[in-house]
């Protein structure tokens, strides 16, 4: 897992901004199969609870979410 896409991903979902699965795929510049990766991987090993509107076209945090992306 690329650590800058989690990072880019993350702070678009707490903004509410990712669009559909293929536009938030082009705005991190990685292919939707990717993105399913990413997302399963933050859901499974991060325990991050996303979920999909497909009313509004966006993920989003179904909880308070804080990560921590820290540079040692």
């Amino acid at each position: 897992m690329n650590v800058i896409i989690l990072m880019q991903l993350h702070e678009l979902i707490k903004l509410g901004k990712t669009g559909t699965p293929k536009q938030l795929a082009e705005k991190l510049e990685i292919s939707p199969r990717s993105l399913h990766y990413y997302i399963v991987f933050m859901k499974n090993k991060m325990n991050v609870a996303i979920l999909y509107d497909k009313r509004e076209e966006t993920y989003y945090y179904n909880e308070a979410c804080k990560l921590c992306f820290v540079n040692d």
